[in-house]
């Protein structure tokens, strides 16, 4: 495989193994633990490795969530807790999913430095948060605490790439998120309040945005080789299945 099509590939897998850690109940109580809401863990669990920023650089950084849904979790949670502490905690969080939830995959081990290697050859370049993320020092000390990790690093780093490809395709955020596969939904989910504009002149503008995520993606996947990219698809594929069941 070559790394585009790696990228295309793993690409479904990353996405959801690399969020999955947020819907489990330990991970909601952990936000009540820090006495803040679920959608300001949110916010701020992800935005939160960029330090005291303004609202507004966290909703540049986060891209396609509505400014001020962003506003809303990231001071509610900036009242009560720093958001350097929140990102920690939301990893910690990860970390304890993924050991708890992956530890039993097959080729466990490969599958960590298959991930690691990638996170590791990654550009950073224009994706504040995945460069922030990286550079957060991990409490993971097992293989499966140190994938799901990993993932949640190769996601951040998926989604940067995808929202310089849409700034790059002349869709705006919101535009991304109504041409996608939620559609409306999607859009009220992150904060987009309608009306919205019509989708059908933004399908292909969508398309051209995704073949260009793969493109920027795909330098990660150089290092592995095609044989070691056919591994790490058919790795992921095998963990979001058992999770998923």
């Amino acid at each position: 495989m070559t790394p585009e099509q790696v990228a295309a590939a793993s690409k479904p897998a990353v996405l959801a193994l690399g969020e999955a850690y947020g819907r489990c109940p330990s991970t909601l109580r952990r936000a009540r633990l820090l006495g803040i809401s679920g959608w300001a863990f949110y916010i701020t669990g992800r935005a939160g490795a960029l330090g005291d920023v303004r609202a507004e650089t966290a909703a540049a950084a986060l891209g396609f969530i509505a400014p001020e849904a962003v506003a809303d979790g990231w001071e509610g949670a900036a009242r009560t807790v720093r958001p350097l502490e929140v990102a920690a905690a939301s990893l910690a969080e990860c970390c304890r999913w993924g050991e708890d939830r992956l530890a039993d995959l097959p080729h466990l081990d490969r599958l960590v430095d298959l991930v690691e290697r990638a996170v590791t050859a990654a550009d950073a370049s224009a994706m504040p948060l995945f460069a922030a993320w990286r550079a957060m020092p991990s409490p993971a000390v097992t293989p499966a605490g140190r994938l799901a990790a990993g993932l949640r690093l190769l996601r951040e780093h998926f989604t940067g790439a995808h929202l310089v490809a849409v700034r790059a395709s002349g869709m705006t955020p919101l535009e991304a998120v109504l041409a996608g596969p939620e559609g409306e939904s999607g859009a009220i989910a992150c904060g987009w309040p309608p009306p919205y504009p019509p989708v059908g002149p933004l399908v292909r503008r969508r398309l051209w945005a995704e073949a260009v995520t793969d493109r920027l993606v795909a330098p990660a996947f150089v290092a592995l080789g095609p044989a070691g990219g056919a591994e790490l698809v058919e790795l992921l594929a095998t963990a979001r299945t058992r999770t998923e069941s």
